[in-house]
């Protein structure tokens, strides 16, 4: 049975505040900013690592806007639809175009310098499922570290207050079930027994992705699915957790890889780079009319599947024709990653496989941030808003973090300006302490991501998604040893494993990023959709609600709260 709370000892030490932000990520530099920009009070930043450790300095591809004169947010808008495999809210979407390039803008006049053509434009390429060149980068490879070192900048110029190396471990409560807080533990820092409290009006969470469900990923260590995990606990919905995105091209490291893996950036198959098989044949030619710059689900079955027509444990990325000089400006990161592991991109073939990179589902919002549990907002990775659908567009995460990070505050504001609202900053005992506790040996988190790779990974079919959920429930009873950071992240991990598995095993199509071998076709007459996923003191509950036809958006004020997705349930699935 997956716990309604962690088991974790009383908070020591409490402080009061606003607005608290968890994560320092894109999302949550922006929310924070937005936040202490529109007055909301006292803004406090809560983060797992350092502040400059999420996935966000990762990100090597760039950032996708309809900037160049020839581009426009319609066909930006068809472009994410088209990757998106009939799964986007498309009011969603518009937003994410329409308000992306003014929001990209406004990163720049904070100070982020992205790469410039010789006319001093902004130099632009292309990237897979894109029909125009309009991902922006810096660095050539490095525009997360460049708009995060922008976006950390910008939050020590605004005063607000970070708490780091502190797990966020459960949401706080008050009488009338509204989200009045955090607890969280901090590492290191010499606070009385480490787990304290933050209470406060309005709680945004920013956590990142959850890419260490699986062994190998391209997410740091830290992406450990906690703010997912925290909602689910208290009992917010999440959605279209199935579609977990596996990079197409990550660095090949051997079959006992586990872990981090170097990526690929798919700039580099922009920039014309090709992949091939053992023999040199490009075998994405006539699979797609893109070839290697078609969306990333098609080029990930695509080597998966050339993967098991031959028996070769990678694929190669040829970019020898590049040559030298592109390589070592438009792509150093990559270049020395490669050399690191002994592969020379100038003169070799790189070895390359699918490995877990991107959670397209999370906790749902509607299009300003605001989740099925009032108090609680959420933005970045870590939600779900709708504009990914079944499979996200290359390079559309980071205008993600930027757009619905900046509208959230405005919902704040609405929200406690309302006369309905009556925010405490108090829990109620009640609600945050009488729910089930639990915890898992440490030693589940291998276990949990050897289950996942293996049965519920790029490729999915009933048998192996059966014997996954058989093996996480036999996981659960695996309980034992004092609280600590890492017992709650593998209790973190396998509520987000098994919730994903639950919702995989539901959907028997294959759409987008969810390839079930046994259903290797779409079926929008059953499947059109989106499934929800809750957890009560009885289990997990899924919930297929079909795809309205025409969006019913929610203004800032709060009217049509859910993000105009539908709320007729139909097919459900309920697990312990």
């Amino acid at each position: 049975m997956i716990p309604r709370r962690l088991r974790a000892p009383e908070p020591g030490w409490s402080v009061d505040t606003d607005v608290v932000v968890v994560g320092s990520g894109v999302a949550g530099l922006v929310a924070a900013l937005a936040a202490a920009r529109e007055g909301l009070g006292r803004v406090l930043m809560v983060t797992k690592s350092r502040l400059e450790a999420g996935s966000t300095r990762w990100a090597q591809g760039g950032i996708a806007a309809a900037l160049a004169p020839e581009d426009s947010p319609h066909e930006h808008l068809a472009d994410t639809l088209a990757a998106g495999a009939g799964l986007c809210d498309e009011e969603a979407v518009r937003i994410l175009v329409t308000e992306g390039p003014a929001a990209v803008r406004r990163l720049i006049a904070l100070g982020a310098g992205f790469d410039r053509d010789a006319d001093g434009g902004l130099a632009l390429t292309r990237e897979g499922g894109h029909r125009r060149r309009r991902i922006a980068h810096a660095g050539g490879d490095a525009t997360g570290a460049e708009i995060s070192r922008a976006l950390l900048e910008a939050r020590r110029a605004a005063g607000i207050e970070v708490i780091e190396h502190a797990l966020v471990l459960d949401l706080l409560l008050d009488s009338a079930g509204r989200a009045c807080g955090i607890t969280l533990h901090v590492m290191g820092e010499g606070r009385r027994d480490g787990v304290g409290a933050v209470r406060a009006k309005a709680v945004v969470l920013a956590t990142g992705g959850l890419g260490q469900v699986f062994s190998a990923t391209t997410n740091p260590e830290v992406s450990t699915g906690d703010g997912v995990a925290l909602a689910l606990r208290a009992g917010a919905e999440v959605t279209d957790l199935e579609f977990v995105q596996f990079h197409p091209t990550v660095l090949w490291l051997g079959e006992d890889a586990r872990g981090r893996q170097p990526l690929i950036s798919e700039a580099v198959r922009g920039e014309g780079a090709f992949l091939v098989d053992r023999s040199g044949e490009r075998f994405m030619v006539g699979r797609h009319e893109l070839a290697e710059l078609a969306p990333r689900d098609v080029v990930a079955k695509g080597i998966m599947s050339r993967m098991r027509e031959t028996g070769a444990p990678c694929m190669y990325l040829d970019g020898r024709h590049l040559g030298a000089e592109l390589w070592r400006h438009r792509f150093p990161t990559i270049l020395a990653a490669c050399r690191e592991h002994g592969v020379d991109p100038v003169t070799d073939l790189i070895p390359v496989v699918p490995a877990a990179h991107y959670a397209s589902g999370g906790v749902r919002t509607d299009t300003w941030g605001r989740t099925s549990l009032p108090g609680l907002y959420a933005c970045g990775e870590v939600a779900c808003t709708g504009v990914h659908g079944a499979n996200r567009l290359a390079s559309n995460s980071l205008l993600e973090g930027l757009v619905f990070g900046e509208r959230i505050a405005a919902a704040i504001g609405a929200d406690l300006a309302r006369p309905s609202v009556r925010p405490s900053r108090r829990p109620a005992a009640a609600a945050c302490d009488a729910r089930p506790q639990g915890l898992l040996d440490p030693a589940v988190r291998e276990d949990v991501q050897q289950i996942m790779t293996a049965h519920a990974g790029v490729l999915r079919g009933a048998e192996g998604l059966q014997t996954a959920a058989r093996e996480l429930a036999a996981l659960a009873g695996k309980t034992g040893g004092d609280p600590c950071v890492e017992a709650w992240e593998a209790t973190n991990l396998h509520a987000v494993a098994s919730a994903i598995v639950a919702a995989a095993r539901l959907r028997t199509e294959t759409r987008g990023s969810h390839w079930r071998h046994d259903h290797p076709a779409g079926d929008d007459s059953a499947w059109r959709g989106h499934l929800v996923t809750t957890l009560t003191d009885d289990g997990l509950t899924t919930v297929y609600e079909p795809l309205r036809p025409a969006a019913e958006t929610a203004d800032a004020s709060g009217e049509g709260r859910g993000g105009g997705r539908a709320s007729s349930a139909g097919t459900r699935e309920t697990a312990a």
